[in-house]
């Protein structure tokens, strides 16, 4: 025992170092929609709810997407751990050619789905004030998925600081651009909600054109822009490795968004309300799902370097880390609910909503850390189709369908919904443990089978 604490204890500056940055860049991503909800919310419900409903269908085309992508962290990890630093060039550029094909799907899909949200009993005031913005954040999809690429492979390779700094520019660029087209300034008229998409969009694709200059001039990166050609196989194989990461992050991000519109079935502020609780989670799940990404690196560098013994030390100690942070944020959303949610806004019916919302969010804040430590060591370990299938099964036969219910059939109103999604999540977290285990119980000479 104190021999496998002391691995344990060994592996976790690696984790660390690796998932600051890699939390630093995925907040850096979720930051717009919260910098939108938070420079909007003086002008009252209806822009936050309508930030609300369009992050709830992004958040589904958006995780697909990053599902999709994360699968070349891990081959390029795999390249870089086996020495074969001669493939990543391709892998890179291939990536990059997948992740704009990407992008420009999701935004279509968001489109698509567009003509539909009236058919879910949302709003009528909050649908009406939506078009332009819900189509601007449609359109950030691609500048956010190639920027992804680049991340996924800096990431593997050891640069991780290099892919997050690059994309907090988008947050960078983005608090002035809402601040010049929400209120107006000089000759610029104050556009609200329209101008809270056209600024996010904005500061997203100037992030991505710095970025494709640095890799381009950079001298530290010449050996990631050697010349290689696209190539179609290699583009199949890595969207063949994500498809399950995709199909598995599509079905917990739409289940997040159907349980979003159906707390929308309860109005406009109960709308409100939880997109200011989904704010605050949202920036507290960054770590676990900044863990994932570094678990998921790190076993896939051990399993190219071979060394097999360390993938349960690695990942132990990555659980270790996520949990002491969110016993943390679970006691802050406990205890100090109400008091964050006033900070946000000035409306005491939405603020007590969302306090109570946020409640039902600390108690999932423990499973949320397992089952993002289970689901890096799967991707890491090639076995990412078992997660997709629990997360399937847990959110949608049973979270969704239970949230409905509480929230309607107990009366127990919109954190009703997200009690059921709890439900889901304690189930899928201990599953993914399980397999995890199954998995790698000869670690310590012949690997995961």
């Amino acid at each position: 025992m104190s021999g496998g604490w002391r691995a344990i204890r060994a592996e976790m500056p690696g984790i660390l170092g690796l998932s600051v940055p890699i939390v630093a860049g995925l907040a850096a991503s979720t930051l717009p929609g919260i910098t939108d909800s938070l420079m909007l919310a003086p002008l009252g419900p209806v822009p936050l709810a309508a930030v609300g409903l369009t992050g709830a269908v992004q958040w589904i085309v958006g995780g697909a997407i990053y599902g999709l992508l994360s699968a070349l962290s891990v081959r390029i990890g795999l390249a870089h751990g086996a020495g074969a630093a001669r493939a990543i060039p391709g892998l890179l550029r291939n990536g990059l050619a997948l992740g704009a094909a990407a992008g420009a799907g999701g935004a279509l899909v968001m489109a698509a789905v567009w003509p539909l949200l009236p058919l879910m009993h949302q709003p009528p005031e909050v649908l009406a004030a939506m078009p332009v913005y819900y189509t601007m954040i449609a359109a950030w999809l691609v500048p956010f998925a190639i920027l992804t690429a680049f991340k996924s492979a800096f990431e593997a390779v050891g640069r991780p600081w290099l892919g997050t700094g690059l994309a907090l520019l988008g947050v960078a660029f983005n608090v002035p651009l809402n601040y010049l087209l929400i209120w107006g300034a000089g000759p610029l008229p104050p556009l609200g909600l329209v101008g809270a998409g056209i600024a996010t969009f904005l500061a997203e694709t100037i992030a991505l054109a710095v970025a494709w200059a640095v890799w381009q001039r950079a001298g530290t990166l010449r050996r990631l822009r050697l010349r290689r050609g696209l190539s179609f196989a290699d583009m199949r194989a890595t969207a063949r490795e994500g498809a399950p990461l995709g199909l598995m992050y599509l079905a917990e991000t739409g289940s997040l968004a159907v349980a979003t519109l159906i707390v929308g079935t309860f109005g406009t502020v109960a709308l409100a309300a939880n997109q200011v609780a989904f704010a605050v989670d949202g920036l507290l799940y960054m770590v676990p799902l900044g863990v994932t990404g570094a678990v998921a690196i790190r076993v896939a560098q051990e399993r190219g370097a071979g060394n097999h013994a360390a993938l349960r030390p690695v990942v132990f100690a990555a659980l270790v880390l996520v949990l002491v942070w969110l016993t943390g944020a679970a006691a802050a959303l406990a205890l100090g609910g109400r008091w964050i949610a006033d900070r946000i806004t000035g409306d005491p019916e939405v603020a007590a909503m969302a306090a109570a919302i946020m409640l039902v969010f600390a108690l999932m804040q423990v499973f949320d850390g397992v089952q993002s430590a289970m689901l890096g060591a799967l991707r890491g370990i090639s076995d990412a189709g078992w997660g997709a299938g629990v997360t399937i099964i847990a959110y949608w036969p049973f979270g969704v369908p239970l949230g409905w219910l509480l929230a309607h059939g107990a009366g127990l109103g919109p954190a009703g919904v997200w009690l059921g999604w709890l439900v889901a999540l304690a189930w899928a977290s201990g599953m993914l443990f399980w397999r995890f285990l199954a998995r790698t119980r000869l670690s310590a000479g012949a690997g995961p089978l």
